[in-house]
């Protein structure tokens, strides 16, 4: 009985310590320095071993300027602890707050000197330089503690300082040299090297990790400069370059296609469906193994569905595949993209619809039913079937809540209500998609959910919103004519609606799509002039440079829209490719 009541009075007692040690954190971040200080106190006096308690207590005094203090807690915890040498950077850092420079300088000297008769304790003293923004003093103590300990490895941590320093070409030295000690830091690498990385090919740190990776390249050869030169380039979606390195890789290593693999679907992704076809055509050129002949077939596919490739040859391609794989449980990716060949593309929808019930039947995964079910209700909206789509949407989504193939299909459900006119029942679903771990998403769900929110409250009947939820209907079915002249009754009947801009980039698009340039150009130029800080204006800039480059062929046009985006538009989502194509324009190299 009286070891349980011991027992039972030790957890008490912790779990009251837990609470009191969340508050005075709580006061600390708050910045309520003497609340912080005085629980910190009582703990420290009871835990005077935990480092914790004692780094707060301290930072709480110094923020409350109550130096000697500081001084008084250190040096007692010195007395009772003589090889906590950290404390000697805490004492020294509390001095350089009171602008006793020679007294701080004395004791970052000795803990740094510390560091030889016990060189255990250098990552604690590096540690408490870094936190204490002494990045240089930090520098010397971690490399000081490698040189007296040879198993130390504090790489990383010196790395993350020339960071911290901005000195780019020492901290990418650093992690290339650890990867090339050992490959099994290149994912540590590149994580931590992604932090400085941007899709911007000029951004300094990318010019410079370039440059170290092809010196690497030039004077020690090995495959992890290529793995990385390859996932330079797709981070500045450059997939072309990327393909170069992947390809490289292959020809030295040819047991894993993996790399060119993760490339097509990346580039695919992205819409960059030249370079995606390249990939997948390789691998097809260069593999037996079944599974992978497969997936790269399937993307081909779907490539050739979304180039609007011929749809007899097309057509002749899925039925090679099902001759050969047949339609069973084994091909169902390959059953969701022909559903949709047939309904989007070859406007036989009732045959789709058929395939995918019948793939329903087969002995297959809840996620896959999820996805089949999802396809199904999207071909049902295209033929106008609202209630049966919805139901089947309703049931992914109770079936699949937390999964994103369930909250694709709550978006869809909003969507669909927004086709039908239902705006409040679209923005309640709208509204929980928020939060969603998929960002697209929920990118996707407030941007629909803005467009009904701005609409709505300035028109009570809701006839334009209605309106230009029609076109988008039908938009989505492939009924583009119908969806342009919807948008140009739109757009004659409501002079100055808040959707004129949204009504005019939308049909924009949709001319674009059936050769209508002229007409494009000018809804994009309406919008640019409009409103300069409409939400759509650097869309409409950047897609008519588009157009007179590709399309009008102006390049004076295009050379001054796009430098409209670099200079006007400088946090424009289109910026780097807009100063891209500029330069090229300009007949600048760029790399």
């Amino acid at each position: 009985m009286r070891k349980i009541l011991f027992l039972f009075i030790c957890c008490f007692s912790l779990q009251i310590q837990a609470q009191e040690a969340s508050l005075a954190f709580l006061y600390l971040r708050n910045g309520e320095y003497e609340k912080a200080a005085a629980i910190y106190k009582t703990l420290h006096e009871k835990n005077p071993l935990n480092s914790s308690y004692l780094t707060n207590l301290v930072t709480s005094y110094q923020q409350l300027e109550n130096f000697n203090e500081v001084a008084s807690i250190i040096n007692k915890q010195l007395e009772k602890r003589s090889d906590q040498y950290y404390l000697l950077v805490e004492l020294g850092y509390n001095y350089q707050l009171q602008y006793k420079q020679d007294s701080a300088t004395f004791f970052y000297e000795k803990a740094l000197k510390s560091i030889e008769k016990s060189k255990n304790k250098g990552y604690l003293i590096g540690r408490s330089f870094q936190k204490n923004h002494l990045l240089d003093y930090a520098l010397i103590a971690f490399k000081k503690s490698m040189e007296f300990n040879p198993n130390a490895n504090f790489n990383l941590q010196i790395a993350a300082i020339y960071g911290e320093k901005a000195d780019l070409e020492n901290m990418f030295n650093t992690y290339l040299n650890l990867v090339e000690t050992n490959l099994n830091y290149l994912p540590t690498a590149k994580t931590y090297i992604g932090r400085y990385i941007t899709d911007d090919s000029e951004n300094e740190a990318n010019i410079f990790l370039r440059r170290l990776l092809i010196k690497k390249m030039q004077n020690n050869p090995q495959n992890s400069w290529n793995e990385l030169l390859s996932w330079l380039y797709m981070q500045q979606k450059e997939y072309s370059k990327a393909f170069i390195q992947e390809k490289a890789l292959f020809k030295r290593d040819a047991s894993s296609l993996k790399g060119i693999t993760d490339l097509g679907g990346i580039a695919f992704k992205d819409k960059n469906y030249t370079v995606s076809q390249e990939c997948f055509k390789y691998i097809l050129d260069n593999t037996t193994i079944v599974e992978e002949q497969l997936r790269a077939k399937l993307y081909l596919l779907q490539i050739a569905i979304k180039t609007d490739a011929e749809i007899n040859s097309t057509e002749q391609k899925f039925q090679e595949l099902f001759s050969a794989y047949g339609k069973s449980q084994y091909t169902i990716s390959i059953q969701l993209v022909y559903a949709e060949f047939l309904a989007f593309r070859k406007n036989e929808p009732e045959d789709a619809i058929s395939l995918l019930k019948d793939a329903l039947k087969l002995p297959i995964s809840e996620f896959e039913k999820g996805s089949i079910k999802t396809k199904l209700a999207d071909i049902l909206v295209y033929t106008n079937k609202f209630s049966t789509a919805l139901i089947y949407y309703t049931q992914v989504q109770n079936d699949l809540k937390s999964h994103t193939i369930g909250q694709t299909a709550r978006f869809k459900i909003a969507q669909t209500s927004y086709f039908k006119g239902d705006f409040e029942w679209a923005q309640s679903q709208l509204k929980v998609l928020k939060n969603s771990t998929s960002q697209l998403i929920a990118n996707d769900a407030l941007d629909l959910n803005l467009l009904i929110t701005d609409n709505v409250v300035k028109d009570s009947l809701k006839i334009a919103l209605k309106t230009y939820a029609k076109a988008d209907l039908l938009a989505f079915q492939n009924k583009n004519q119908a969806a342009i002249d919807t948008l140009q009754v739109l757009l004659n009947n409501f002079k100055g609606h808040s959707l004129e801009d949204e009504a005019l980039f939308k049909q924009a698009q949709l001319l674009e799509k059936h050769g209508g340039f002229i007409k494009a150009e000018s809804n994009y130029l309406q919008i640019i002039a409009l409103n300069k800080d409409d939400i759509l204006v650097d869309d409409a800039i950047y897609y008519v440079a588009n157009l007179y480059l590709n399309q009008l062929e102006n390049i004076e046009k295009a050379k001054e829209y796009y430098q409209t985006i670099i200079f006007e538009y400088p946090s424009s989502i289109y910026l780097v490719d807009a100063r891209k194509k500029y330069r090229k324009l300009r007949g600048d190299v760029v790399n």
